[in-house]
């Protein structure tokens, strides 16, 4: 379950991104109840990719800011106080790493749900009913 973090250059201090990132999948995984789940833990996976200044846009003009994507079976981040506990904290996750300077209102987020049968885990793909008995056995 890929969550890709996308920051202008420089909105985080150098070594922040790793901890974001670290801190983002902990939030996933809490607000799923996986904490600690054998399974998903080592499958929620996730990239971070930087864009230079003037490379990135709100409205059509540059902006400095950070995106957060999931893409998740349809189960996950399917109630909408899951959606909003976890991109709340993702969110605040980002705007206190950058010690208060990346407002919230510069950080935009969003899931994508994939069509069942399309995760891939350990090079089976597998549909939402194999994922909950592989979670379940975790």
């Amino acid at each position: 379950m890929p969550i890709t973090l996308t920051l202008t250059k420089d909105v985080l201090s150098s070594g922040q991104e790793t901890l974001a990132i670290s801190k983002i999948t902990e939030s996933f995984l809490k607000h799923h109840g996986l904490s600690g789940n054998t399974v998903m833990t080592p499958n929620v996976t996730a990239h971070i990719v930087i864009v230079e200044k003037g490379c990135s846009f709100a409205g059509g003009k540059p902006v400095e800011g950070a995106w957060i994507e999931t893409k998740t079976p349809s189960f996950a981040l399917a109630d909408h106080a899951v959606q909003s506990a976890f991109f709340g904290e993702a969110t605040q996750i980002l705007h206190d790493l950058s010690g208060g300077t990346l407002s919230k209102d510069r950080i935009w987020s969003n899931g994508v749900h994939a069509v069942d049968g399309t995760w891939n885990i350990s090079g089976k793909a597998l549909k939402n009913a194999e994922i909950g008995e592989a979670i379940s056995a975790g």
